[in-house]
């Protein structure tokens, strides 16, 4: 192939000559290619010229075979440009989505005018769900992958608006619901918040920037469309509980019990502490007079994400796919919506460890037992350097993600004289003990509340002034011991005097003061 090429770029006719016939093998074809390569090469080789740079170049034009588009396009500046400012603080939901009151979404739309005056047309913004499935019902259909829903829209400018040059802000603001998925970046899917933006410019307001500028605009007009793009960020927080949970597991055929406490809401990126007691690990063999232990050898733990979702199908691939249902609770009177689709399921690793020492054990009691205390986190990557996890969610899509730590403990079965437990010797027996512990994985809450909650009081709550403290009657005696009622009125003159001095430098004013037995306020 490579004598081709040079063939090619060295005959000036440009022409290829084939000569291979169908019974011709391959390796005949080739040796006929390099014997006319070679002749054509001692026909044009000159004992005083080399092939030169310049040769492939004068080739390469006049043949037009090869394209390089190495040519730069000019960059033409925008007649307008859009930008956005998010006033609102992180979008969190609080809460479980049946309890969630949602969060606030609000900002301000900003476009900046270039040229003297531009006419919009129309200017929309709109906040909707982009869901991407990785696995997606058909691999080669795009409608089946991507999924938007449009949750707000806002007619920014509705009809023809001249704008003139300098910035100008558009407002915006909607309430998400709580029940809405948070965005997450799963082993399935994934899913974004996209706020979008288009401006349609007016065709004679392209026109006459187009003569303004010629140097800029000589060959295209500006764009008629302007757009804006940003992916907002939108998690869920739930609280977590001040106790840590308490599990008991017991292991038969042996009398071997696990006590265990651990955090059932965990964060990502926060260390989270298991705390881990082994109960009879010693037997008293009566007719051997020796001592059965169950001696812990090693300990694994794993943090398991599941994701279970509906790849659904489009329009087209719509008959090909069965209705699923979206929810598991269902009965008689109110049957589960349905979703056309396949179901997915994928179980994904987020941390592990293996421990093989750092655990306390005691085999001189009649029971034995061992304690130990670890932490467990996220330790997964991305290829981005990022943690690798989904946080818990269950949306109405019938997607559902949960998480789930295991922990699996090697123990291997010894025999001891019954005075001397720690002179033991191998049985080659052992077991693998596995304990499995559901947790819930959720963002930070930080300092944020939800947003009902600081919301400030309504106009028509505040009272019209304060109390007052009216003197009582001597009918009517006082309310309590530390009651105000019945009290002489604060005497100001025994307050103590905190002397002040100004930003400014200057002195503090005296005028006005009451603290006369002080030798202060008078003239």
């Amino acid at each position: 192939m490579a004598a081709r090429v040079k063939t090619f770029l060295r005959n000036p006719s440009g022409n290829i000559k084939l000569n291979r016939s169908r019974h011709t093998s391959p390796e005949s074809s080739d040796a006929e290619d390099m014997h006319s390569y070679d002749r054509q090469r001692s026909h044009h080789r000159h004992p005083h010229h080399s092939p030169k740079l310049s040769d492939f170049t004068d080739a390469l034009k006049s043949h037009r075979r090869l394209s390089l588009p190495f040519v730069r396009k000019e960059s033409q500046p925008p007649v307008a440009s859009l930008d956005c400012r998010i006033e609102s603080p992180p979008v969190v939901f609080h809460g479980r989505p049946q309890h969630s009151t949602g969060a606030i979404v609000s900002g301000v739309m900003i476009v900046d005018v270039k040229e003297e005056a531009v006419e919009f047309e129309r200017f929309r913004a709109a906040l909707e769900i982009h869901v991407t499935h990785k696995r997606p019902f058909h691999g080669n259909c795009p409608d089946c992958a991507d999924q938007h829903t449009e949750i707000k829209a806002w007619d920014l400018i509705a009809q023809p608006t001249v704008l003139y040059r300098g910035r100008h802000e558009f407002p915006f603001s909607t309430l998400l619901d709580g029940h809405l998925p948070a965005s997450m970046q799963g082993s399935l899917m994934s899913i974004a918040y996209e706020l979008k933006a288009e401006a349609h410019i007016a065709a004679h307001s392209l026109a006459a920037a187009a003569a303004a500028h010629p140097q800029h605009y000589h060959h295209h007009l500006p764009a008629s469309v302007v757009k804006f793009d940003r992916t907002l960020i939108v998690k869920r927080a739930l609280p977590k509980n001040e106790l840590p949970h308490h599990s008991i597991r017991l292991f038969p055929p042996t009398n071997i019990k696990g006590d265990v406490h651990y955090d059932t809401v965990i964060h990502p990126t926060s260390a989270n502490k298991v705390s881990l007691r082994l109960d009879g690990l010693t037997a008293l063999n009566e007719k051997a007079q020796t001592l059965d232990i169950w001696r812990l050898k090693k300990i694994t733990w794993k943090l398991e994400e599941t994701t279970k979702t509906i790849a659904p199908a489009c329009a087209k691939h719509s008959p090909l796919a069965q209705d699923l249902p979206l929810t598991e609770d269902s009965t008689e009177d109110t049957p589960p919506a349905t979703k056309r689709g396949i179901a997915r399921t994928e179980v994904r690793l987020l941390g592990e460890k293996m421990l093989h020492e750092g655990w306390k054990s005691d085999y001189t009691s009649t029971d034995g037992s061992t304690e130990i205390e670890f932490d467990y986190l996220i330790n997964q990557r991305l290829r981005k350097g990022q943690l690798k996890y989904a946080a818990d969610s269950r949306s109405r899509d019938g997607t559902i993600i949960t998480h789930s730590l295991v922990i699996e403990l090697v123990v291997s079965k010894e025999f001891a004289p019954i005075n001397r437990p720690n002179h033991s010797a191998q049985t080659g027996t052992g077991r693998i003990l596995r304990m499995h512990f559901p947790v819930v994985l959720t963002e930070h809450p930080g300092l944020g509340v939800s947003w009902d909650e600081e919301s400030p009081p309504v106009y028509q709550d505040v009272p019209p002034s304060p109390p007052s403290y009216e003197p009582a009657s001597p009918a009517t005696p006082p309310a309590g011991p530390m009651s105000p009622v019945g009290l002489p009125p604060v005497d100001y003159d025994d307050l103590e005097f905190l002397d002040a001095r100004r930003l400014s430098g200057e002195p503090p004013s005296r005028r006005g003061s009451g603290c006369v037995g002080m030798g202060i306020g008078e003239p």
